[in-house]
This record gives C-alpha cells, structure tokens and sequence, in this order.
C-alpha cells in the first residue's frame, strides 16, 4: 500500500500541462535563432523561376551571398518575428497535444503507446499545429519573399503582427488560413516520416556498434531523418509556400489549389523542381529537431530541480 502510493506521488509530480505547452513552445523559438536564415533561403529558392520565369538563384549558397550581398545580414534574418510566432503556435500546440494523448493513452501500469499509435499521435499533434499556426507560416512566407522584389511591389511588413493586421484588414480574415490543406499535410507528412525514419536509423547506428545512446546518436539518426523527411515533404511544402505567398490577378488568385501548383511546376519548370531549395530545408530540419529537444530537456530539467524536487 505504501509502495503503491509512493509510486502514485512520483508519477503526481511531473509539470503541470501548461508548463509542458510553455516549455515546447519556447524551445522551438529558441531553436528558430539558429535556423532562421536556412528558412529564407529556402523560401527564395522555392520562389525562384516562378512560373518558368528565369532562375533568380543558381544553388542555395548563390542565393545566400545575393541575400548577404543586397540586404546585409539583417536580411538574412527577415522574418524572424513570423518565425518566432510560429513556434509558439505550431509547436506549442503540437507538443502540448501530443503530451496530453500520449498521457491518455499510457496503460496504468506504466506501459506507452506502441508504434503505430505514436504515429497517429504524432500526425493528429502536427496537424492540429499547423492549423493554429498558419496566419503565422502566411506572414514568414510573404516577409521572407518580399526583398526579392521591385521596391514599388514589396508588400513591406514590419513585423509579423503588423502582417497579420494588414492581411486581415486588406484581404480578409480567412487569408490568415490561405495554404492551411498543404500547411497540414505537410506537417502530417513529416510528423509520419520523422518517426518511422528516425527510430530506424537510430535503431541502424545503435546495430553499428559504433554508437551509444547518446546525444551523438540521436544527432546523426535525427540528420539521416531529417534526408528521408525532406525528400518526403518538400513537393507539399513548395505547394504551400507558393499558395501562400499568391497575390489575386485581376480577382483571381494565381492558383486554386496545391495540386494545381504542383503541376504547374513540373510542366513550366520541371519535375525537379519540386525539391528546389533541397539544402537549407534539410540543413534546418535536423538540427531545429536536435536544438529543440536539447532546449526543451534543458528547461524541463531545470524545472525540476527548481521546481518539482523542492
């Protein structure tokens, strides 16, 4: 009876689910410091040759030193508010709803979830996150678009919450959400990828013999994901880059849907070019997962013993 109910206390003390939202929310945006220029370049990338329009960008490192070279290293970080904002929308949501459904479907005794319905979890999370964090992926899309613009074309944002006012107030409330299908199928398809890919390469290196499971370990499987999870994800994601950063021609918008642009870009710029921007959207995704998880143990860590052990 003893044992049972201190068993009972260690299980009670654990951070509260708020603080759990807080922490998954301030990890991802303190991940995005670190990222924030691989986003813009791959967002220039995915932009560029539009419509079979001549390449703005050779390679990601031509677009890198262009950036660099017009717009200063301010330029390379345009933006960084719409991806700050997204973190705490997207993954806030994401991690704090997958927190709560992997709690509610642990047995009593302790036993987690199998696979399978990790997976389900880990895509039900990413696509209710991207849903709340879509007028926030709308306004990084459009502020990292802008400096390749004329002048007089520029929508010229200051920050992601004059963005969304403005959005709001010259094209209505509802393109807040323009992109939100491709927005969750992306993150559907790369929640889905990540998972399978990242415990099997795991699974791979730990069989090598050459790795423990540490942090070394979980760098190198979260990279070889993060190849398997680009590869995957990329032709949503120049979908939905391209919807929403759109503009309506005479009423109507260039595109009426992901499909459209995605045939669109295979018959005017080529079936590869469903993957341009290849680089720094694989650069940025295994180490925002790695620095995300690393700030994120961090803050748990600290909470506990601040917090929880006192």
């Amino acid at each position: 009876m003893a044992a049972a109910s201190a068993k009972e206390g260690e299980r009670s003390r654990t951070s509260p689910k708020s603080i759990k939202f807080l922490f998954g929310g301030l990890a991802g945006m303190g991940a995005t410091f670190f990222v924030q220029p691989l986003d813009l370049v791959k967002n220039r990338m995915q932009l560029s040759g539009q419509g079979g329009r001549s390449k703005e960008y050779k390679t990601s490192f031509h677009a890198l030193s262009n950036i660099l070279k017009a717009e200063g290293v301010r330029g390379i970080y345009t933006g960084l508010s719409a991806g700050l904002l997204r973190q705490a929308t997207y993954t806030t949501t994401r991690l704090g709803i997958y927190t709560i459904l992997f709690e509610k479907l642990t047995q009593d005794d302790g036993t987690p979830p199998n696979f399978f319905l990790k997976a389900g979890i880990g895509m039900t999370a990413g696509a209710i996150g991207a849903f709340v964090g879509t007028p926030a992926e709308v306004s990084l899309i459009r502020m990292t678009a802008d400096g390749r613009l004329p002048v007089s074309q520029r929508r010229g944002y200051t920050n992601v919450f004059n963005a969304l006012i403005r959005i709001t107030r010259e094209e209505g409330v509802v393109t807040l959400w323009r992109g939100c299908v491709p927005t969750m199928t992306r993150a559907v398809v790369v929640n889905a990828a990540q998972l399978a890919s990242y415990s099997q390469s795991k699974q791979f290196l730990l069989g090598l013999g050459y790795f423990n499971d540490n942090i070394l370990c979980h760098f190198c499987a979260s990279m070889i994901s993060g190849l398997v999870t680009t590869a995957a994800s990329m032709p949503v994601d120049i979908a939905k880059t391209r919807i929403q950063n759109m503009r309506m021609i005479d009423g109507k918008p260039e595109y009426k849907n992901g499909l459209e642009v995605l045939v669109r870009v295979i018959r005017q710029e080529g079936f590869f070019s469903l993957w341009k921007g290849f680089t720094p959207y694989y650069a940025r995704l295994g180490p925002h997962t790695v620095l995300t998880f690393i700030f994120l143990e961090q803050m748990n860590k600290f909470y506990k013993q601040y917090f929880l052990d006192q």
